[in-house]
């Protein structure tokens, strides 16, 4: 009897491993695809190269505004190295790089924006490359900076005509997380570029503003009511976000930020925009944080 207990006992054992093993693969296999592949990223960097960032007309006695950008391209810039170096070689295929609109007339400018035109892949990732990103990145964006101001001929940055002609193609690969930084005070202006349909436009201002009376406390009914906006430039941006940095409302109007927010929003939700954030131009080291997240963090 107790051989045959003894036997049936063996048999259950061998019955019970038997049909856990397919569950045990099968676990196996959904751990396998539940790991997708490392995003690729294609980061760039929008800089608004108007007078905003002349110190004569703009001071800013806390910290200038064009040494807040570079804080915030500096904290761009190690989120990018971040990402990378949470990557395995072979999925390294990323890239970073700096576009203005217009181009400036200086050639020392464009030359210098074009070295920071990074594309990274497992043929030519080192840790040398990798460590060398954020210095070269900080070295050069600074002499940009410090050539546009010793030139003290601002062009104003054409924001809307990026957005309506070259975005899609400079910013915009498939498959790939494309993410667009906007550096600028949220106000947008060029000669070349003003266009009205209505109340819609291609730009805004203070003055503008003020004259079509956006400066009370009804300016939002008014918004609405009287469909005040941009112009669309562009009808499916779904593959793109953006994170404005630095919007720096005027003094005399204390809606000026809100309105200045709605518009850009408004812009973004209508040209189907994937994911935006709006900042003010606060502190780098108040910003960094906020940079991270959604570069690195926040995997939309």
């Amino acid at each position: 009897m107790k051989k045959i207990l003894k036997t049936f006992a063996l048999c259950l054992l061998f019955l019970s491993a038997f049909s856990c093993k397919p569950d045990a693969d099968k676990d196996e296999k959904e751990t396998v695809t539940k790991n997708p592949p490392a995003e690729n990223y294609n980061i760039s960097i929008l800089l608004d190269l108007s007078d905003r960032i002349s110190v004569e007309k703009n001071p800013n006695p806390t910290m200038e505004y064009y040494q807040r950008d570079l804080g915030y391209i500096k904290s761009v810039s190690e989120a990018f190295t971040h990402h990378l170096k949470s990557k395995r070689i072979r999925q390294i295929d990323d890239k970073m790089q700096l576009f203005f609109n217009p181009e400036p007339k200086d050639p020392e400018i464009n030359s210098i924006s074009q070295k920071l035109k990074i594309a990274i892949d497992k043929n030519n990732a080192s840790k040398d490359l990798l460590n060398s990103i954020n210095s070269d990145y900080a070295a050069r964006t600074s002499k940009i900076y410090e050539s546009a101001l010793k030139d003290n001929n601002f062009v104003g940055s054409d924001i809307w005509s990026f957005f309506d002609t070259k975005v899609k193609d400079q910013c915009i690969e498939k498959g790939e997380r494309n993410i667009l930084v906007i550096l600028t005070d949220g106000y947008m202006y060029y000669d070349s570029t003003i266009m009205k349909e209505a109340n819609r436009t291609t730009f805004i201002t203070p003055d503008f503003i003020r004259k079509n009376g956006l400066n009370t406390k009804d300016w939002e009914q008014k918004f609405k009511k009287e469909d005040f906006g941009f112009i669309k430039a562009g009808d499916d941006l779904s593959n793109l976000e953006v994170l404005v940095l630095g919007i720096n409302p005027g003094k005399n109007n204390p809606y000026e930020e809100k309105v200045i927010k709605a518009y850009w929003a408004k812009w973004f939700s209508e040209m189907k925009v994937k994911h935006f954030e709006i900042k003010n131009a606060d502190l780098p080291s108040n910003m960094e944080k906020i940079i991270r997240d959604f570069i690195v963090e926040n995997q939309h």
